[in-house]
């Protein structure tokens, strides 16, 4: 993939990133570009388990240029990175910016390019939960509409950014680079088992969960709820917490609900693939699960509000909110599911297949030689 862009200078792409996500996603998009690439952190996720060990399991050097945002207000995060960007950008005069998805780094990187009339290569463009209580949905707007080349997972995305007028040329069908992420990462089963037997729990015997949506642990009741649920599953269920959900279950005085789950500190990426793998089944408000667990087959609830892949839905996964349809639904496939294992292995992932580093690399260089 390298080869196709010996045509640009050293240095001369800026990826901006600063969230678990971004890194996992961005990862191949940057180990192609090679010495094309500056790497941007803002520090939006500024946890080492959370940032750094990404780095080092996707084998990435350390980022060229931090920026730090921190755990601010979002209209703070936004206005200190686009500032601090803004900067940057004029220091370093880069031919083009990347950014991926719908975090507070992705809208401030596409308004500080904007604002140098720098191009822009939106990754995981147009996604739409249409659920404007969702701050993410406004900042994967805005980064759409500024961007000079969408790069759309899915065919749903294309029409979603066909329905908001972006030219046909500014969008290209690119697949989503969370399939070679996965495949590149996934241990072998071997390796699975070593870290699920860590964890204490046996293959195809236990749920996996994450949660970390502000409408899911910023709330108590809703978290209580999501807690009664796990901990009464017929299961064993493995969390890991994210910093921000210590933070609420501890605020919130639910600490006697970890009692009957196996609650563990962030894990890197590869730790969380095997629990995934070798899981029943996932329960999450993460985005990136809901992609994955279509990799790796295995069935998903999905608590929130709403979603903006809706691509899963009835196959992969099933959107809840929280409460008992979380028990009622892992209950169900509970009863027989090495059936659902089999019926979902026969299903392709929506999201393409492990060529979607290389076809979001020729458009971004594209767009640069146009």
């Amino acid at each position: 993939m390298q080869d196709s862009l010996v045509n640009l200078p050293h240095r001369s792409i800026a990826v901006v990133l600063g969230t678990r996500p971004e890194i996992i996603k961005l990862a191949g998009i940057v180990r192609a570009l090679g010495d094309a690439a500056v790497v941007i952190h803002t520090g939006q996720h500024y946890d080492a388990s959370l940032s750094d060990v990404f780095f080092e399991q996707f084998g990435m050097r350390p980022p060229d240029h931090h920026i730090a945002i921190g755990g601010s207000t979002r209209g703070n995060q936004i206005g200190t990175a686009v500032s601090e960007l803004d900067a940057l950008f004029r220091e370093i005069d880069p031919l083009g910016v990347v950014v991926q998805g719908d975090t507070n780094t992705v809208v401030a990187g596409a308004l500080a390019a904007n604002a140098n009339e720098i191009p822009i290569a939106h990754v995981e463009a147009g996604l739409r939960s249409f659920d404007r209580a969702m701050p993410e949905e406004h900042n994967r707007v805005v980064a759409d509409h500024l961007a000079d080349v969408c790069l759309a997972p899915t065919e749903v995305s294309v029409a979603n950014l066909t329905a908001e007028n972006i030219p046909d040329e500014r969008v290209v069908l690119t697949g989503n680079t969370i399939v070679e992420a996965v495949e590149r990462l996934m241990p072998s089963s071997d390796e699975r088992r070593a870290i699920i037997a860590e964890a204490g729990v046996t293959r195809g015997a236990y749920v996996l969960a994450t949660f970390h949506r502000p409408e899911n642990v910023d709330d108590s009741d809703n978290l209580e709820k999501i807690l009664t649920e796990l901990a009464e599953l017929s299961v064993p269920t493995v969390l890991p917490m994210h910093p921000r959900t210590v933070a609420r279950v501890t605020e919130f005085g639910l600490e006697s609900l970890l009692a009957e789950i196996t609650s563990v500190d962030p894990i890197g990426y590869r730790e969380f693939l095997s629990l995934g793998a070798e899981s029943s089944l996932v329960v999450s408000d993460s985005g990136g699960v809901q992609e994955e667990v279509s990799i790796y087959k295995r069935p998903l609830i999905v608590v929130r509000n709403s979603t903006e892949r809706p691509e899963v839905l009835g196959t992969f996964a099933e959107l809840v909110e929280p409460g008992p349809g979380i028990r009622t639904i892992a209950e169900s496939w509970l009863e027989d599911i090495e059936a659902v294992h089999t019926r979902l292995a026969g299903l392709p992932s929506p999201y393409g297949d492990a060529t979607s580093v290389n076809r979001s690399v020729e458009a971004i260089e594209g767009h640069l030689h146009a």
